[in-house]
């Protein structure tokens, strides 16, 4: 199910800016758009969890300007959390909370089930972790990221380097064309095999299945921890996509 709106918390641009004025907005402006409109889904005096990526400093950026409605955050990344911490908003360890109202992060792909790939920035897992502590995934994105099947962005699996190239192997008989992601380290200390050339039609099966798989950390396949909701930017504005 999905619901087209314009999001009018947060900013001042009418329905007319964007459709009869035929204002186009750049990549960077969508994003800033819907990192603000994510700020109306933080409950007041919550701990929240907070993503990693491009997107998700935007929605950072915004949640400064009122900070004082969120108690804390767990962060997906150090990247997040330092940024986090220079706007004057605690983070906390995830060991210390058993359940966050609501996670913000962005994704690489979304489908219209709310199935994600994600991990271009190489913190799927803690992403998974922060996502499975949630009781709502909201997803932040602009129009691109929306797909019909999952698979036309390489899909990112973590993986103990020891086993990089028994999983590589493995992902080729899938179909796969992994390759190494090269200089990267992830904040668990693994190493990240990107893989083009899947076209994933059953995301459940497919998450299941790499997942179990040994010297795999994690597969950025989010479909057990899909999104509750999408803000997808677009150049009519902020469209809303519910599951």
């Amino acid at each position: 199910m999905s619901t087209d709106v314009f999001i009018g918390r947060g900013f001042v641009m009418s329905t007319d800016v964007f459709i009869g004025r035929g204002f186009v907005m750049t990549q960077d402006e969508l994003k800033a758009l819907v990192g603000q409109a994510a700020t109306a889904y933080v409950e007041p005096g919550t701990v929240i969890g907070v993503g990693t990526g491009s997107t998700v400093n935007c929605f950072i950026d915004a949640l400064a300007a009122m900070k004082q409605r969120v108690r804390a955050a767990v962060s997906s990344s150090e990247q997040s959390s330092a940024r986090l911490r220079a706007h004057g908003i605690e983070v906390v360890d995830a060991n210390s909370v058993e359940t966050l109202a609501v996670y913000i992060d962005g994704a690489d792909e979304i489908d219209h089930q709310g199935n994600m790939i994600k991990g271009g920035g190489a913190a799927l897992t803690r992403e998974k972790i922060v996502a499975d502590m949630s009781a709502r995934f909201i997803c932040i994105a602009d129009e691109s990221k929306l797909v019909t099947t999952l698979g036309r962005f390489p899909l990112p699996v973590e993986v103990i380097p020891m086993a990089t190239a028994l999983v590589a192997r493995r992902l080729q008989a899938l179909g796969g064309e992994p390759v190494l992601r090269a200089g990267v380290v992830t904040d668990n200390g693994g190493a990240i095999l990107d893989v083009r050339g899947l076209r994933i039609t059953d995301p459940v099966a497919m998450e299941r299945e790499i997942n179990q798989w040994p010297g795999v950390v994690s597969v950025g396949i989010f479909a057990r921890n899909k999104a509750s909701v999408c803000l997808l930017g677009t150049s009519q504005g902020v469209r809303t996509l519910s599951w």
